[in-house]
């Protein structure tokens, strides 16, 4: 099954995520099909390219809870 799901990247206790579509089977970090945006806790900064994350969806990905949250702001 693909997933819609986030990938940590940043330093220690400096966490930024990247939003990617990958196999629900693969690592947190792991291999990922493609990035569709990015997320920083910080600075509340979310960019998700809308047009990639659409066709995912509409292929069949589903979001994780995490994403969701994300993607009603």
């Amino acid at each position: 099954m693909i997933k819609i799901k986030l990938t940590r990247t940043g330093k220690k206790d400096q966490a930024s995520y990247r939003i990617v579509v990958a196999e629900s089977t693969s690592k947190r970090d792991g291999k990922y099909i493609e990035k569709i945006g990015n997320y920083s806790p910080f600075s509340k900064n979310l960019s998700i390219d809308k047009e990639k994350l659409s066709k995912w969806i509409q292929n069949g990905a589903q979001p994780t809870d995490t994403v969701k949250k994300l993607l009603k702001i």
